[in-house]
């Protein structure tokens, strides 16, 4: 009590010493506050480089820690179960390249059949959308019944599949180096988990802030896992009343868009405008008009703004509740900053992020009376 009282209330001769000589107001600590700040961009400047330049090898062992990290629990129970590590790390290993090549089934099939009908798909588009072509080029001619005068090409919209394709490919595979260094630093991170584990909790000099560090290690594990394990639940549910949905409305291919509403719903924001998008097109080239085309896309919009504004938030709980700001901005740094796979990461790194402020900087909680 002595201690707390003295920290709060300092003696009056520091209080006065202080103000005598008003070195908080003096130039020369305003100057040290700037050069402080200064210091501290500069420092996270550097750091934002470091992690673009670095980004071939930091991308894979990043995305290889938070599986691991994730799967921590998990790999605790195989242990106590007398599985060795090395052989629940090449169990997962294996199971996700196993996932990769069904992934790689699903979707290879109907994109070569679609590449090959580049043209044709693109002439369907492309009469699809000519009335709206021509209402944009001149709204008011349609509006007054007067014929439209703008010049517009043979087929109103011009579009070329073949440079469209090629930056989405690029954009959404992975390179075969990174994907090796990916499924090594996993398999290596889960058979040494315990070792590593021990190792970074020793780092610490004094007792208190091992217990710290376990403390921290312990709670990313588990609100990982939990986190993880629920919205993987959701985007499952989400994925296949897609695939049942898009089926009785007529697309083809249901699995196929419930696949991949599933996959891309793990990216906030970004993951449901590629879906929605998808499907719009997938619709305009089966269906005869636009509004039967706008069915699938209204559909899934329903969907997800169900789920993201409901479901999941009632779901999930306050423990992992973010704000949507924070997760918007968190999305647009690391998506800018290392592409699809940041996006996809931005979530969980956050909540590292998060997790390990709330230890290092604890909130003073008072309990007011009712």
């Amino acid at each position: 009590m002595v201690r707390q009282r003295s920290l709060a209330t300092p003696p009056a001769s520091v209080a006065l010493s202080d103000h005598q000589t008003g070195e908080n107001d003096s130039p020369g600590g305003s100057m040290n506050l700037i050069v402080a700040w200064a210091t501290i961009g500069i420092f996270l400047m550097l750091f934002g480089v470091a992690l673009y330049l670095t980004r071939a090898v930091l991308i894979p062992f990043t995305a290889a820690a938070i599986i691991a990290m994730t799967l921590a629990p998990l790999g605790r129970h195989a242990a106590r179960k007398h599985i060795p590590p090395w052989l629940f790390g090449a169990f997962i290993v294996v199971l996700l390249i196993a996932a990769l090549h069904v992934s790689t089934l699903v979707f290879f099939a109907p994109i070569s059949k679609w590449i090959e009908r580049a043209p044709e798909l693109g002439g369907i588009i492309r009469d699809k959308l000519h009335a709206i072509d021509s209402m944009l080029n001149n709204p008011w001619a349609s509006i007054r019944g007067t014929p439209n005068t703008g010049v517009i090409d043979n087929g109103g919209l011009k579009i070329d599949l073949s440079a469209f394709i090629e930056p989405v490919l690029g954009f959404l595979t992975p390179a075969i180096s990174q994907l090796i260094i990916f499924l090594a630093m996993l398999f290596f991170l889960l058979a040494g988990q315990a070792e590593l584990r021990r190792n970074l909790i020793l780092v610490f000099p004094n007792q208190e802030q091992r217990l710290r560090a376990i403390r921290i290690l312990n709670d990313i594990e588990e609100d990982l896992a939990r986190y993880v394990v629920t919205v993987t639940a959701i985007n499952f549910v989400l994925g296949c009343l897609t695939a049942v949905g898009v089926s009785l409305i007529g697309l083809p291919n249901p699995v196929l868009w419930g696949t991949l509403a599933f996959l891309c719903n793990f990216v906030p924001y970004i993951g449901p405008a590629v879906v929605l998008c998808v499907l719009l097109g997938v619709g305009l080239i089966n269906f005869p008009s636009i509004g039967h085309a706008l069915i699938a896309p209204a559909f899934y919009v329903a969907l997800t703004t169900l789920e993201g504004h409901f479901i999941t938030p009632n779901i999930v709980g306050k423990r992992f509740t973010l704000s949507p700001l924070v997760v918007f901005l968190a999305l647009v740094f690391w998506t800018w900053l290392w592409g699809p796979v940041g996006g996809f990461l931005s979530l969980p790194l956050l909540m590292i992020i998060v997790i390990v402020f709330n230890h290092v900087f604890p909130e003073d909680r008072v309990t007011l009376p009712e």
